[in-house]
């Protein structure tokens, strides 16, 4: 159990930011409005904001006691809107703006974790402004399938599995729709893998076992024929070691609150992680709720525990700076 986070015994006054102008703006919604509706049940004062214009424009933090970030993609995991609620003072869910930098592009985090001697699968970085006679030498080094994803994007937009050379272009144009760079990442056959971690404490590790190729944007919002296993027949050990790796990719990127942690798990049975989430999805099918819940969390209460460690977080840097 989360046993450091208890459940707040006093109603608050809660800001639920969700929408915003990135490409994630539907899934961040859905989450916005469960968190909501999780929070009210509980008693607390909840208003949801909309900072569809990239700005907090509006505000008064004296009227709130914390700020719940539903936010996906650019603007709400970037970094942006932790600096603006700093500014205001007001609490917020979620890790810091240097962690939320780091994590939100996948090329700075693989750095971080590679520093760390985490296993990450091997990445070039790409530019949308390549010629087509550079595609042969910028796949060169990389054996198909590949992958091919935008640099600074989540809920797997823009990302391509590249089965043949002749595929490049097309996944090229599909990273590039999502921002200007991109990674070329080894592909890693075996299974999907994620794991949640909360204070640097892990929670169950799910396997992700989608219909298409991969765990796409379809798969995680609206197919219904998604699995999630979490007794998959692996060794316990094998199982903790992906807890540790979590917890330890967590602890190199200085995250607080939630997370997740997404990996491949290869056929010798060797982790790789790809990337880290600061903000994970909180709607019906999304895999922090499902985790927490395996060891008797509800959603509820899980939402109750995100605001008791934001404010936690928040009073020990006030005393830090004292």
């Amino acid at each position: 159990m989360l046993e450091y986070a208890v459940p707040s015994r006093q109603f608050l006054r809660i800001l639920v930011l969700a929408g915003g102008p990135s490409a994630e703006r539907q899934v961040s919604l859905e989450s916005g409005l469960a968190v909501a509706s999780a929070l009210q049940s509980l008693g607390h004062r909840v208003t949801m904001f909309d900072p569809i214009d990239g700005t907090l424009r509006g505000i008064d933090p004296t009227r709130f006691d914390a700020a719940f970030i539903a936010l996906h993609g650019t603007f709400g995991e970037d970094g942006t809107v932790q600096s603006l609620l700093e500014e205001l003072q007001l609490p917020y869910t979620g890790s810091g703006v240097e962690a939320s930098r780091t994590a939100m592009s996948k090329s700075a985090t693989k750095r971080k974790l590679r520093e760390a001697n985490i296993p990450t699968p091997a990445w070039k970085m790409i530019h949308r402004s390549i010629i087509p006679g550079e595609i042969e030498s910028l796949v060169s080094g990389f054996s198909f399938p590949l992958v091919i994803k935008p640099d600074c994007e989540g809920s797997s937009l823009g990302v391509s599995i590249v089965k043949r050379p002749e595929e490049v272009p097309a996944a090229l144009e599909s990273c590039f729709q999502y921002g200007s760079t991109g990674l070329i990442e080894a592909a890693v056959p075996g299974t999907e893998w994620t794991v949640g971690v909360f204070d640097r404490k892990p929670l169950p590790p799910i396997q992700i076992v989608a219909e298409g190729e991969f765990y796409d944007f379809e798969a995680k919002y609206r197919s219904d024929r998604t699995e999630y296993h979490f007794a998959s027949g692996l060794a316990p050990d094998l199982l903790m070691h992906m807890q540790d790796l979590a917890v330890e990719a967590c602890r190199v990127l200085e995250t607080r609150g939630i997370a997740r942690v997404d990996f491949r798990l290869d056929r010798a049975e060797q982790p790789w992680i790809l990337e880290i989430n600061t903000i994970p999805g909180m709607t019906s099918h999304s895999l922090i709720p499902k985790a927490a819940a395996r060891i008797g969390i509800t959603f509820e209460e899980l939402c109750d525990r995100a605001l008791c460690s934001a404010l936690a977080a928040s009073v020990s840097a006030a005393r830090s700076v004292a």
